[in-house]
């Protein structure tokens, strides 16, 4: 049997009482804070908008007959005037033909009508020929003009009909795939492509009573042409559209079923980046919140449906407050209660901090850079 001596036990408690102060020197955990500031930031609304071509063509040809050639790429952009397809043109051209040959004739008739009456004008001075023989030929230069007008009419339709056998664009734009082939007979009623208009495009979303009235009443938003570059456009990816649009209609008219007016506006879309038929956001500053609290997103924490904020006081002790927001605003949140300008917010990970707990606070690298979604801001938190 083993006896352990005085000196031993001495030796233990020696060990135990070091490694206690060894805890006890351990140094505070180390959090990045960001100082909460006092700011006028926009308050903005945000709806759901679908993309529409600022004009909208269905190209029809004016004419029956087949289809010969397709002149365009499916899909390319196109001029104004710029010919898409080639009708069969060899009936019409045969009726120009001839209406200009039933001109030239109608023309002859009533140039020797005008001799006629030229002459008589002369032999009735001299009583050569009755008066009845000269109203005859008046009569007759007179039904020589009116077919001659007539045959020039025609000749007008038919070399307007020649030419519709050649469909051309109404507007400049982009085409869309051709609905009709070589072959095909086509009429009046046959849609052979359609051309929009995309650059600008336009978008059409629907926006309460009450956020009418607050831009009549407020910043005019919603007034077309009131102010340029109010709107921004947020495409489904969520990325922004670099150019700024422009209300440039307001329906005349709130929906009985929805309570909503439509609202339309028009964005610059260089390179037709934007296509009718798309879906994206529209927001709109509608206000602006004077002397805000402002602390990233990512410092609030939920727990319960409360929303906490982990703090770091003067004392460099760590707590947690709860607090109310009421709008979003970027990566940034807009605080009611629970914090004042100045308090250090915390927006490193505090899942093991406990209030009290000692600290040591660092400044955050980027204030704003947040995990957030990106700057779109609704009211009420996500």
């Amino acid at each position: 049997m083993v006896r352990r001596g005085p000196a031993l036990f001495a030796v233990m408690i020696l060990l135990g009482a070091c490694h206690g102060k060894a805890r006890q020197s351990a140094p505070p955990p180390t959090v990045q804070v960001v100082e909460v500031t006092r700011e006028d930031v926009p308050i903005y609304h945000q709806w759901v908008g679908s993309l529409d071509g600022f004009v909208n063509v269905d190209i029809k040809p004016q004419v029956t007959g087949y289809v010969r050639e397709q002149l365009y790429a499916d899909g390319a952009f196109v001029r104004k005037g710029s010919v898409l397809f080639l009708i069969d043109q060899r009936g019409y051209k045969d009726v120009a033909d001839g209406a200009r040959a039933d001109l030239d004739r109608s023309e002859a008739a009533l140039g020797k009508a005008r001799l006629d009456v030229q002459r008589d004008r002369q032999l009735i001075a001299a009583q050569a020929i009755t008066r009845q023989q000269f109203e005859n030929d008046l009569a007759a230069e007179r039904q020589a003009a009116a077919s001659a007008a007539a045959a020039h009419a025609s000749l007008s339709q038919a070399q307007l009909n020649h030419s519709w056998t050649q469909v051309t664009s109404l507007v400049d734009g982009v085409a869309g795939i051709a609905q009709v082939q070589v072959g095909n007979l086509v009429n009046a009623s046959t849609t052979m492509t359609s051309v929009s208009q995309v650059d600008p495009i336009k978008v059409q979303f629907s926006i309460s009573e009450t956020e009418y009235l607050a831009s009549v009443h407020g910043t005019h938003w919603a007034e077309p042409g009131r102010q340029t570059g109010s709107l921004e456009l947020v495409l489904q990816d969520g990325t922004v559209h670099p150019q700024q649009g422009t209300v440039i209609a307001v329906n005349r008219q709130f929906s009985a079923q929805t309570g909503t007016i439509v609202v339309q506006a028009a964005f610059a879309n260089p390179g037709n980046v934007l296509r009718p038929g798309q879906y994206a956001r529209v927001r709109a500053a509608i206000s602006t919140r004077k002397d805000a609290l402002l602390v990233p997103q990512r410092a609030i924490n939920e727990l319960q449906g409360t929303y906490l904020v982990g703090v770091v006081g003067a004392d460099g002790k760590f707590d947690l407050r709860p607090i109310k927001t009421t709008a979003q605003v970027g990566p940034m949140s807009i605080v009611d209660q629970g914090l004042s300008a100045g308090d250090k917010a915390v927006v490193s990970f505090i899942a093991r901090l406990k209030p009290g707990m000692q600290v040591h606070a660092v400044p955050a690298s980027d204030p704003r850079t947040a995990s957030a979604p990106p700057a779109d801001t609704t009211t009420g938190r996500p």
